[in-house]
C-alpha cells in the first residue's frame, strides 16, 4: 500500500517572538511561504481551510491556494474544508475549476458541512437546514464535476436545465474528497456519490474510526463500485525530540483548544488530556520517530491512502511551523515510506 502525506491549516492567526499578533494579512502571506516548504520536502497535498471568524485568517481559500499555485509546481492544492452547505455549488465549482487551470491541474475540493456555523447566518442560510443543505449542494456538485449539461432541481437553490458551467477544469474530473467527522450518513453519501472519504480525527484512538470506513467499503461494495482513497486529517507538530515537541505546542494549542471550546461548553484541556491524546489518541505532536511510527500505525489500522496532518494550533508562530514542517517532509515521510515498502513479516 502506498501512502500519500498532506499539510492542512486553517490560517490561524499567530504570534510575533514579542507575543503581539499577526495581522490577518501577514498569516495570509506565511501560509504561501509554508505551501512552497511543503513542496520543497516532499508533500503531495497542501490543503487551506474557511472559516469566517477573527482568529482564522482565510475565508476566501481558493484565492490563497491560486497565490500558491503561481509560487510552486508539483503539489496538489485544495480545501481543507469548503463549507458547502454555505455556499453555492456552481460557484465554487467554477472558483476550483479556474484554480485548476491556473495550476495546470493541480486542484482538489475536501467538501464538509461545517463543524464551525459562523457562515450560515453570515450568508443567510437557516441552520435548521444544515442537513439538506449539504444532502442537495453535494448531490450536484457532484453532477457539476462531470462538465456536462446538468439539469437539476431542489430546495436549496434555482433549479438548473441543460446548465453547462465555465470554466472548464484543466483535468477533470476534480479530484473531490467528503470530509466526515463521525457521522455515518456523511460516511454513506460519499459512497453514493462514489467520492473519496477524509476522516477528521482529533481526538481519541485513531482504530474507533474502523466501523467508518468498514462502512464505507461494504456501501461500495453494495454499489458494485471499487473504494475510492481514505484518507485521515489530524493535529500534530514535529520537534527535534517528544519533550521539545509537546512543550512547544502545548501553550498555543490549550488556548486555541480552550477558546473555541468555550464557546461550545467544553471544558478547559489539562495538560494530562494532551498527553494522553499525544501517547494513546490521534495528536501526532513529538520526534521524528514518534510521528512516523504513530503515522504507519494509524495508516496501515484504517487501510489510508493519504495522511494529512493539520500543523497550525492558534498562536503557534510561523518559524515554528516551518520548522515542522520541514522536519516532517525530511524525516517523518522517509521512515513511514519505508515502513510501508519493506516487505511483510511471515
Amino acid at each position: 500500500m502506498s501512502l500519500q502525506f498532506g499539510l492542512h491549516t486553517f490560517g490561524d492567526v499567530t504570534a510575533n517572538p514579542d507575543g503581539t499578533l499577526r495581522s490577518h494579512a501577514q498569516v495570509l502571506r506565511d501560509v504561501v511561504v509554508e505551501a512552497e516548504t511543503a513542496e520543497a520536502v516532499g508533500f503531495d497535498f497542501f490543503g487551506v481551510g474557511e472559516h469566517h471568524r477573527d482568529d482564522f485568517a482565510i475565508s476566501a481559500p481558493e484565492v490563497v491556494l491560486a497565490a500558491i499555485a503561481s509560487r510552486t509546481s508539483r503539489i496538489r492544492l485544495g480545501s481543507s474544508v469548503t463549507v458547502l452547505s454555505s455556499d453555492d455549488p456552481v460557484r465554487v465549482y467554477q472558483r476550483f475549476a479556474t484554480l485548476d487551470g491556473l495550476s495546470h491541474g493541480r486542484a482538489e475540493v475536501i467538501l464538509g458541512r461545517g463543524s464551525f456555523t459562523e457562515s450560515f447566518p453570515l450568508f443567510g442560510y437557516d441552520l435548521n437546514a444544515y442537513h439538506v443543505l449539504f444532502e442537495e449542494k453535494l448531490a450536484l456538485f457532484a453532477k457539476l464535476r462531470q462538465e456536462g449539461a446538468v439539469t437539476w432541481q431542489g430546495k436549496t437553490r434555482a433549479p438548473l436545465v441543460d446548465q453547462r458551467v465555465f470554466p472548464l477544469a484543466d483535468s477533470a474530473p476534480i479530484p473531490t474528497w467528503v470530509g466526515v467527522g463521525g457521522s455515518p450518513e456523511s460516511v454513506g453519501r460519499a459512497a453514493r456519490h462514489g467520492l473519496p472519504l477524509m476522516l477528521a480525527i482529533i481526538g481519541g484512538p485513531p482504530a474507533r474510526f474502523r466501523p467508518y470506513v468498514e462502512l464505507y467499503r461494504r456501501l461500495c461494495g453494495e454499489l458494485g463500485q471499487d473504494v475510492p482513497p481514505i484518507g485521515v486529517h489530524s493535529p500534530g507538530y514535529v520537534a527535534e525530540t517528544d519533550a521539545q515537541a509537546r512543550e512547544e505546542f502545548w501553550s498555543a494549542y490549550k488556548a486555541m483548544h480552550d477558546r473555541i471550546g468555550g464557546e461550545r461548553g467544553w471544558p478547559p484541556i489539562t495538560r494530562a488530556a494532551f498527553e494522553h491524546e499525544c501517547d494513546a489518541g490521534s495528536q501526532y505532536v513529538g520526534s521524528p520517530e514518534t510521528v512516523a511510527r504513530k503515522v504507519a500505525a494509524t495508516a496501515q489500522a484504517l487501510g489510508l491512502s493519504r495522511f494529512d496532518l493539520k500543523y497550525s494550533a492558534g498562536r503557534l508562530s510561523h518559524d515554528k511551523m516551518v520548522r515542522s514542517i520541514t522536519l516532517f517532509g525530511e524525516a517523518v515521510i522517509p521512515r513511514v515510506t519505508t515502513t510501508f515498502s519493506s516487505p511483510s513479516e511471515p
